[in-house]
């Protein structure tokens, strides 16, 4: 199994208390440490406007601004975002800006992509929230685009939703065949069928019993767009808590809410890590976890991402991770 983990960037409230001066030093050196450390193969972010479970007046940093800032001062590892909205950048436009970070960064960067799904920032930053139709038909022609651009330099596309006449994208990303894309989201009809027809990853439920369902679909998908469905590599993304005993994994869990709370109230708090975190597959124990995570490698998932929520404010968890887990499933 291969690993990533994401870097606190706000989204989920998880440098609250940090002075907004001193954030992008702690997202840095965290991006550095994993970069330092060969077990991880990459780095991620979110691409997200507003905080979640609610909008909250905390700090949410812009994705692709990061991964422009990570690719200039890390040096191994990849770089990713799960997953890049396609409708707040004209696709043209964001394929030039890939192109670029992956020029920074030396030719680590991946492309997570999706349709979008937060109404609340759709709305507010007036893109409007049109159905999930159209919106998983802007992510079709959108990756055709990337594709085409970064195969020839430049991009023609009259679609439905897009229309680009001679794009020039140059120069081209440093990666051979253009940046590798992620299909995210398990949409049974149209995202699994996308993925089929694009992507080198999808990324989707961590979940025994869904992973193996999505699984089973995007094969059918695979063999009847005329893919290898063994060409594409499945990861899912887990959130991870780990202690040494479980009386330590409830203390991290209660820490977790509790530093919730104060932004979002009790109720809110609860509910977010009753509903994420207490029935993840990846908290728990590191024997717990390995076992969990196991059974999802043995149906196939190739690739974890993992996202700690105590990070920005305690490493110590991610050290028994990396000490432990990692070992036991690569």
């Amino acid at each position: 199994m291969r690993f990533g983990m994401f870097i606190p960037q706000g989204w989920r409230l998880d440098l609250v208390g940090i002075d907004p001066a001193a954030q992008w030093g702690v997202m840095r050196d965290l991006a550095q440490r994993a970069d330092a450390n060969t077990d991880w193969e990459s780095v991620w972010v979110y691409d997200h406007f507003h905080t979640v479970p609610l909008p909250t007046e905390e700090a949410t940093h812009e994705a692709w601004t990061l991964m422009s800032a990570l690719a200039a001062t890390t040096s191994r590892i990849r770089l990713g975002q799960m997953c890049t909205a396609v409708s707040y950048r004209n696709p043209a436009y964001l394929a030039k800006v890939a192109a670029t970070v992956d020029l920074i960064s030396g030719g680590r960067v991946e492309m997570g992509i999706g349709g979008g799904w937060y109404e609340h920032e759709w709305r507010a930053y007036g893109y409007g929230f049109p159905s999930a139709g159209e919106r998983l038909g802007r992510l079709d022609e959108g990756v055709q685009i990337f594709k085409q651009a970064w195969s020839t330099g430049s991009a023609t596309l009259n679609g439905k939703h897009y229309q680009v006449d001679g794009a020039i994208v140059r120069p081209l990303p440093l990666q051979e065949g253009g940046i590798p894309i992620w299909i995210a989201g398990g949409g049974e009809k149209v995202t699994l069928r996308i993925a089929a027809k694009y992507a080198q990853y999808t990324n989707f439920s961590g979940d025994p019993v869904e992973f193996a369902h999505k699984s089973d679909l995007l094969r059918e998908h695979c063999a009847t767009v005329g893919t290898d469905f063994e060409s594409i590599t499945r990861s899912a993304n887990f959130n991870t808590l780990v202690g040494e005993t479980e009386t330590e994994v409830q203390e991290r869990l209660d820490e977790l809410e509790t530093r919730l709370t104060k932004v979002i109230g009790a109720d809110q708090a609860k509910g977010h890590v009753d509903s994420l975190f207490r029935n993840s597959p990846a908290v728990g124990t590191p024997e717990q976890v390995i076992e969990n995570l196991t059974h999802t490698k043995d149906l196939g998932l190739a690739y974890s991402i993992h996202y700690f929520p105590e990070i920005a404010y305690d490493t110590s968890g991610l050290e028994l991770f990396e000490r432990e887990v990692i070992p036991a499933l690569r």
